[in-house]
């Protein structure tokens, strides 16, 4: 279980990471979370090799490997947005997508980023308060 002191480190680490990719218009260095079992397929590959540490792994396969971080309780797995398009085959995008960990997020915002101009009505609009 990660203590306060942790959390500290993370957020400001997270808010450093943000901050570059800002400063350089670059947002391949993002990391995007999935859950623990998107490891499983390529435990199970004969030809692969998975190695790890506690907070760090890495996914060997014969064409390709990926680094990526691993949650305290072991419950996901983090990689950088970049390696997963560049490093990761196309053919093994959908496996990776089946598994994203979905972030609180707004429906209709996410709606709206899919089909841009669509129209969103959910209401009058409201104060900030």
């Amino acid at each position: 279980m990660a203590t306060d002191a942790d959390l500290q480190i993370v957020t400001a680490l997270e808010r450093r990471v943000l901050a570059r990719a800002l400063a350089a218009s670059d947002f391949g260095g993002l990391h995007l979370r999935f859950s623990i079992d998107v490891v499983a397929k390529y435990r199970a590959h004969a030809a692969g090799k998975l190695i790890r540490t506690r907070s760090v792994g890495r996914i060997s396969m014969p064409q390709w490997t990926l680094d990526m971080g691993i949650a305290n309780d072991d419950s996901e797995v983090e990689v950088v947005a970049k390696d997963l398009l560049e490093r990761v085959p196309a053919e093994e995008h959908a496996h990776w997508v089946e598994h994203l960990v979905v972030q609180p997020a707004s429906s209709r915002f996410l709606q709206m980023m899919i089909m841009p101009g669509a129209c969103i009505d959910d209401g009058e609009p409201e104060a900030w308060t």
